[in-house]
């Protein structure tokens, strides 16, 4: 018998900052970490992950309540469209469909190792499909909603503990691989940000978001109070938003809360910019966008219930053990080069891991990782989110439904 400690929203506050700290504790540490980026987040959230897995295995489960984690979430990607002025769109424009189309092609290639690996190991083949993009491109929502599908429409059992574990296992190991992938390339080719390294880039160019929490700012209370105005203006118009498309009840389109932040943060940001209203305070919205994604990653990680992934069976293991290897070399080689083998290449090429095989917060969280380090990316900051956090949902519902057709 099970027993349930509920933690306060107070205390699990408190502990998601710990997460934090420990995580940057353990990392001034152990040189390996620190070495290959490993996000602080990462390592402070598995090792509370860890404990509380053992605790639940002898019979001791907590419950966090987590308002603001959704919140914190949505303020990021809201920053990342307050980034994104129209300037900097028509300098990347071209590399969101180029990367959408190398992310696409890659989707492919999943599926096929899913399908294909699936067959040979004794399972049914659309259970390579949730070993497949189903959650490792589209992450637990994805996965819990095809698992329904599977199992009603299919009679597949037991798909949603396995697409579940498979989403949180592929979690981990994207924020793991990817920022080592993007180091390795940038020390193979001797790669530089074009904004130099340090913490003083915003002397230089005060108009860039560059979501190094170690830059130095000149951030006042002011214009902290005024960013927060505008990400909650942005928060509250994405859930009006999102409710006002869900009433049209159109199934194929599934477009998540933090897709409608984004781009009303790169609406406001454009139009102050384009009617010369007010120039908002880049360094504020680093330091906020920062603030937002690290407690948003502590708070998630902490919440992982790492004992799902000792439920999945061993030909499940064989797979996603083959889809991280993959994903890793498909991302240095070729994502990376198709890309411009360019620093900022080498940033999305680790973004790449983190999406490819968990979610758009691994996927951002992996790049401030990298920029914190070598210095700022900007197009790989509005590149990736978009595509990972609209786009490709869009791709890979149709890609899933060509395998299917086939596989039936």
């Amino acid at each position: 018998m099970y027993q349930l400690n509920s933690i306060g929203a107070l205390e699990s506050f408190l502990i998601a900052i710990g997460v934090l700290f420990l995580g940057h504790f353990v990392n001034s540490k152990i040189p390996a970490l620190r070495k290959f980026n490993i996000p602080e987040p990462i390592v402070g959230g598995l090792i509370i992950a860890c404990v509380i897995a053992v605790l639940h295995s002898n019979g001791i489960d907590f419950k966090f309540d987590l308002p603001l984690k959704s919140t914190f979430m949505l303020m990021f990607f809201a920053t990342v469209g307050l980034a994104a002025n129209y300037k900097q769109l028509v300098k990347g424009g071209l590399k969101v469909f180029w990367f959408l189309a190398i992310a696409s092609f890659y989707i492919i290639i999943q599926n096929a190792i899913g399908v294909s690996f699936a067959s040979m190991l004794g399972l049914d083949p659309l259970m390579g499909l949730v070993a497949g993009s189903i959650t490792l491109s589209g992450g637990h929502g994805t996965g819990a909603a095809w698992a329904q599908i599977l199992t009603d429409e299919y009679g597949i059992q037991s798909t949603l503990e396995i697409a579940m574990a498979s989403a949180t296992l592929g979690l981990v190991i994207g924020g793991i691989i990817g920022s080592p992938v993007a180091q390795r390339l940038i020390n193979k080719h001797q790669l530089e940000s074009e904004y130099g390294r340090g913490t003083t880039t915003h002397q230089k160019y005060p108009e860039l978001v560059t979501y190094n929490e170690n830059e130095e700012d000149k951030v006042t209370a002011k214009k902290v109070i005024e960013v927060l105005f505008i990400l909650l203006l942005c928060i509250t118009g994405a859930r009006y938003l999102s409710e006002w498309v869900n009433s049209f009840n159109i199934q194929w389109l599934m477009i998540p809360d933090f897709v409608y932040a984004l781009f009303l943060g790169v609406i406001v940001t454009n139009t102050l910019e384009i009617f010369k209203f007010r120039k908002l305070e880049s360094e504020t919205v680093d330091m906020v966008g920062t603030v937002s994604l690290s407690l948003f990653l502590a708070m998630a990680l902490m919440t992982l219930k790492l004992w799902n992934i000792l439920d999945l069976a061993v030909p499940f293991l064989i797979i996603l053990t083959i889809q991280s290897i993959v994903i890793g070399v498909f991302s240095y080689y070729v994502t990376f080069k198709l890309m411009g083998s360019n620093y900022t290449g080498a940033v999305i090429a680790g973004g790449h891991c983190g999406f490819g095989l968990g979610a758009t917060p691994t996927a951002v969280m992996n790049m401030g990782s990298i920029v914190n380090r070598f210095g700022p990316a900007p197009q790989a900051f509005m590149v990736v989110p978009i595509v990972g956090a609209f786009f490709i949902d869009i791709v890979n519902l149709i890609i899933l439904q060509g395998y299917i057709f086939i596989i039936q």
